[in-house]
């Protein structure tokens, strides 16, 4: 049986919520389906937030053939297939062919080295989906290639449309806990609904909730329990917690979730958490990182281990972190404010005469900032 997320998915952008700053009037999707403009890109953006039904509204618009692979279970010899389908015609009279990719960054070098080629000609038109930072797992010379857009995670009002746009009758309350749990993820919303339907019959918050409970834990390294399970893993380590933190490794090694995603994740807290408490700590972090690049598993999960217990032990110090968005805060607000003319550099003879840079090793104990930012304090005083 169809699920409802299939069965209710949008066929055009007027019918798709969410993501205006990609498909609004004027903007880069909207022209690219409405000039039916041939190109590869990558959409990066959380679990639910449109990626698939995207993909599909583009493909449609080119009147193209559209083959969907999941880059955990695909290989170079479903590219082979593609790209030798009779079935879309030749010469000029023949239809696009648009390869969408999920979980892109699952694809490794040499079978992203096998696709490029064919990316480069475009006897491939590629839509990568991921939700992992491409830059970090796509070949360079494929990603440039293809442009990439970031997708934000559904706001409240959008998914109280999707949710109305089921069918189904909640009242507001229910509405608002269900929007709430499911974070942004349409996908998941439309799920609960389905299966809250399919168990109770009625949809109320009380079943919507005992839903929630009754569902089967399973790690989804593309839907909740992927986050879930990654934020319990790092609030573990936050807390000083090895026990704990130890656990959720555990379970994301045990589900195959990608070493390098929970390294990198280290590498952040190193710098986020612990900071100048413990400057080594990054240090560690990065070696981790490295072995895990080397090493691969399962042996690297040993690795991993020892990291997050160290990590664990640290004292925790977020001042760095802090200081750093305050500091971006005042960016926002203030702009690109002068720089005091004792800091600016000095390559020219009229800079010199304008007294850029002068005598600036006396004003090393005043305060730098710009004139509209003295005596600001961002990084707290040990």
């Amino acid at each position: 049986m169809e699920p409802l997320a299939s069965k209710i998915r949008p066929k055009s952008l007027k019918e798709f919520f969410g993501q205006e700053h990609l498909v609004g009037e004027g903007k880069p999707l909207n022209v690219a389906i409405a000039q039916k403009h041939l190109f590869s890109f990558i959409l990066w953006g959380p679990p639910g937030s449109g990626k698939t039904t995207l993909a599909k509204i583009y493909a449609k618009s080119l009147n193209a053939k559209l083959y969907e692979l999941s880059a955990v279970s695909a290989g170079k010899a479903d590219i082979k297939k593609i790209v030798q389908d009779p079935s879309t015609g030749s010469g000029q009279v023949a239809r696009p062919k648009v390869l969408f990719l999920d979980e892109i960054h699952r694809f490794n070098k040499a079978q992203q080295d096998f696709l490029l080629p064919y990316v480069e000609t475009g006897e491939i038109t590629l839509v990568g989906a991921t939700t992992e930072n491409p830059s970090f797992e796509v070949i360079s010379p494929l990603l440039s290639r293809c442009r990439v857009f970031v997708l934000n995670e559904l706001s409240g009002a959008e998914m109280a449309k999707v949710i109305k746009q089921t069918g189904f009758k909640l009242d507001k309350t229910a509405t608002d806990w269900l929007v709430a749990m499911a974070n942004g993820d349409a996908r998941q919303a439309i799920s609960m609904l389905e299966n809250t339907k399919e168990l109770y019959g009625t949809i109320t918050l009380e079943t919507l909730k005992d839903t929630l409970q009754a569902k089967f834990l399973r790690y989804d390294k593309k839907g909740e329990e992927h986050y879930n399970t990654i934020s319990a893993f790092i609030k573990s380590m936050r807390a000083s917690q090895p026990n704990a933190a130890l656990y959720y490794l555990a379970r994301m090694i045990d589900a195959g979730e990608d070493p390098k995603f929970i390294a990198r994740r280290m590498v952040i807290f190193a710098s986020e958490d612990i900071g100048l408490a413990q400057p080594t700590a990054l240090v560690v972090a990065n070696g981790v990182f490295r072995a895990v690049e080397i090493i691969g598993l399962p042996e690297c999960a040993i690795n991993l281990a020892h990291g997050v217990a160290y990590l664990c032990q640290c004292k925790k110090d977020r001042s760095a972190y802090d200081a750093y968005f305050k500091a971006a805060g005042d960016v926002k607000e203030y702009g690109n404010l002068p720089v005091p003319l004792k800091l600016r550099n000095a390559p020219t003879k009229l800079m010199e005469e304008l007294e850029y840079g002068k005598d600036y090793e006396k004003y090393t104990k005043e305060d730098l900032l710009p004139e509209q930012l003295k005596g600001k304090e961002y990084l707290r005083k040990p």
